[in-house]
């Protein structure tokens, strides 16, 4: 014999919460991700000497998903993917589709040559080297008089 916990409820109206719940509790990835709010990729920032490494978590994409822009100071990295699969028999034809895509944008300081970055991916790691540059010339303090 087996123990149900059980509660008394108007059948006819069910509680709002389960029905949300319910409809949550899928096993679908999309639903997981939107859910546990997990649908950007994980970003390491290491700030070294004489650099500047990203490391971006994106396994089971290719080298040529990525875009990866620097535009008036920010760095974007973004990537959008499709995929087709359809099956057809005598009897039936299935056809599924999947879109997948994300964009991370980070400011980058004064310091960095943006012309220089480096870019890998291996292992499913995005790898960006973003090269410092040395100021040299260091403005003068102004004064200004309250009038």
């Amino acid at each position: 014999m087996s123990l149900i916990k059980w509660k008394k409820r108007n059948a006819m109206f069910p509680n709002v919460n389960s029905i949300f719940d319910n409809f949550f509790a899928d096993d679908d990835a999309l639903f997981r991700k939107w859910k546990n709010g997990s649908a950007f990729p994980s970003v390491n920032v290491k700030n070294e000497e004489d650099c500047f490494c990203l490391e971006v978590a994106a396994p089971g994409l290719k080298k040529d998903d990525f875009k990866v822009e620097v535009d008036k100071g920010v760095l974007t990295i973004s990537s959008e993917t499709e995929k087709e699969e359809k099956e057809e028999t005598e009897d039936f034809t299935r056809q599924e589709f999947s879109y997948s895509s994300f964009s991370r944008s980070f400011w980058l300081p004064e310091d960095v040559k943006d012309d220089d970055i480096d870019a890998t991916y291996e292992d499913g790691i995005l790898k960006l080297v973003i090269p410092k540059e040395k100021i040299t010339t260091k403005k003068e303090v102004k004064k200004i008089t309250i009038k």
